[in-house]
C-alpha cells in the first residue's frame, strides 16, 4: 500500500455528438487546441502544477490518439518512483458484463485501482475543459470543512444555467459553502451557479455511494451529476461547493470551441497559455521537429497563432493555424482553425472555419466565405479530416463536411449554408 496522497481521475473517454466530425475518431479531450495543444493538457498542467502525482486517465471511445498523446507522461513530468499517468480502459470479466456505463461506473469499475493507491483525497475531473486552477486551494477547503465531498462551481449566464449541473449555496462566504441544492441540467434552474465536473471525495465515502449507485441498477444513469451527488445531498452528507472564479472554458458544441479559441487572441487574450504554463506532448506528431515558422514575402499574419512548421504566403487574419499548414499567395484565412498540415491553395478563401487535419482546399475555393442567407451569418463550417476540397467550389457557412470524402462525393459547384456533405 501506498503512501496517502491525493489521486486524480480524469474522464477522458467520451464522445460529444455536438462537435459532431470533430470527434469522429477522437474522443473530446483529445481534440486539438490552441494551436499546438490538446483539449486534455489543460487539466493535465493543472495537476503538474498542483503537485498532484498520481494521475489516471479513464478512457473509453477511440482512444488511440488520446493514448499517442500521453505517451510516457514525461511531458507533464509524470515519471517517477511515486507519480505517473495511468491509463485505465474499459474491459469485461466473470464480474461485469459492461464497458463504462457513466461517469460513475467508470470509476466503479476501477476501485481497485484507487483502493491499492490508498489516496487522502480522490480528485474526479473531467478531460475537456479549458481552465487554470490550483487544485491544492480547493482541497484545503474541502479539509477545513470536513467535506465529504466538494464540487468545484463557476458562475454563468443565467439563460445558459439549464444546460449545466447547478448548485445552490447555503451561508456562502468568498471561497465557496454548503450546497442547499444540487440539480443536474434544470429546465428552470435556481441559480446560475454551474458545476465544472471537478469533484474532491472522502475515498471512504467515495466507496460507498459508487456501491450504492451500482444497487440502483438499471434506475441509475450511473453518473456523478445525476445520482451521486443527489444522493449524498439527500442522505445528508457534508456536500460543500467551491467556487472558481477564473476563466472556464466549456467547448461542447462547435460555437462554444470556435469561441474558445478566439478566446486566445487580441493584445490581451481570455486565454494565456503561456502564462498559464501549458504543457503538452512535443513528441506527438513530431512537433517539436518542425522548422520554424515561414512568412514569406507576400504573406500576411494578423492577430493570428501560428506555430512552428507554418508556411504562409496568403493573407491571414483572426486565425490559429496548427504546425504544417500552408497558405499559398493569392489565399486568404479569416476567423478559422485550422488542424495539423491543413493547405490552402492559391485564390481560395476560408472563412469561419475550422479544419481537422490533413485537408488541402482547391485553387478558388470558397469556403464559408460566400452565402446569400443572413439566417446562418454566424454558423461556423466544419471540415472532417483527410479531404480535398475541390478547386472552385463554393460552400456555405454552416455546412458539415465528414471525413475522407472521394471525389465523386463533392457537388460540382456549390454546397449551400447549412449542408452536411457525407
Amino acid at each position: 500500500m501506498l503512501k496517502p496522497s491525493t489521486l486524480a481521475m480524469i474522464l477522458a473517454g467520451g464522445r460529444v455528438d455536438e462537435l459532431g466530425v470533430l470527434t469522429h475518431y477522437r474522443p473530446k479531450s483529445a481534440v486539438p487546441f490552441g494551436g499546438f495543444a490538446r483539449v486534455i493538457d489543460f487539466p493535465l498542467t493543472n495537476l503538474m502544477q498542483s503537485s498532484i502525482e498520481r494521475i489516471a486517465i479513464l478512457s473509453q471511445y477511440r482512444s488511440y490518439s488520446l493514448i499517442n498523446h500521453i505517451g510516457t507522461g514525461a511531458a507533464w513530468d509524470m515519471i517517477g518512483r511515486h507519480r505517473g499517468i495511468s491509463i485505465l480502459p474499459p474491459f469485461k470479466d466473470y464480474e461485469n458484463p459492461h464497458w463504462y456505463r457513466g461517469s460513475a461506473d467508470a470509476v466503479y469499475q476501477n476501485l481497485d485501482f484507487i483502493r491499492y493507491h490508498n489516496p487522502s483525497e480522490v480528485l474526479v475531473l473531467s478531460g475537456d475543459h479549458i481552465y487554470n486552477m490550483d487544485y491544492r486551494d480547493m482541497i484545503k477547503y474541502h479539509n477545513e470543512t470536513n467535506a465529504d465531498l466538494t464540487a468545484a462551481f463557476v458562475e454563468v449566464e443565467p439563460a445558459k444555467a439549464h444546460r449545466f449541473g447547478i448548485g445552490e449555496f447555503n451561508d456562502q462566504d468568498a471561497i465557496g459553502g454548503r450546497l442547499q441544492s444540487y440539480e443536474e441540467k434544470p429546465d428552470k434552474p435556481k441559480s446560475n451557479m454551474a458545476s465544472l465536473t471537478i469533484l474532491c471525495f472522502r475515498p471512504e465515502v467515495l466507496y460507498d455511494m459508487l456501491l450504492a449507485n451500482q444497487e440502483q441498477g438499471d434506475h441509475g444513469s450511473f453518473e456523478f451529476g445525476r445520482d451521486i451527488i443527489p444522493m449524498m445531498m439527500q442522505e445528508k452528507f457534508h456536500v460543500y461547493g467551491y467556487k472558481f472564479n477564473g476563466y472556464w472554458g466549456y467547448t461542447r458544441t462547435v460555437q462554444e470551441y470556435w469561441q474558445t479559441c478566439m478566446d486566445l487572441l487580441g493584445s490581451n487574450p481570455k486565454i494565456d497559455m503561456e502564462k498559464w504554463g501549458l504543457r503538452t506532448n512535443l513528441e506527438h506528431r513530431d512537433i517539436r521537429d518542425c522548422q520554424p515558422l515561414k512568412v514569406g514575402s507576400t504573406g500576411t499574419l494578423d492577430n493570428t497563432l501560428a506555430y512552428n512548421g507554418c508556411v504562409i504566403d496568403g493573407t491571414v487574419r483572426n486565425s490559429i493555424l496548427f504546425p504544417g499548414v500552408r497558405v499559398e499567395k493569392g489565399a486568404e484565412v479569416h476567423d478559422s482553425v485550422l488542424f495539423f498540415n491543413n493547405t490552402v491553395k492559391q485564390g481560395a478563401c476560408l472563412g469561419k472555419i475550422v479544419s481537422d487535419v490533413n485537408t488541402t482546399f482547391g485553387s478558388g475555393a470558397m469556403v464559408g466565405c460566400d452565402t446569400s442567407s443572413d439566417s446562418t451569418q454566424e454558423a461556423i463550417t466544419v471540415v472532417g479530416w483527410n479531404n480535398t476540397v475541390p478547386d472552385n467550389i463554393h460552400i456555405g457557412k454552416g455546412c458539415t463536411i465528414h471525413p475522407h470524402l472521394k471525389q465523386d462525393s463533392w457537388p460540382s459547384e456549390k454546397l449551400a449554408d447549412g449542408e452536411n456533405l457525407q
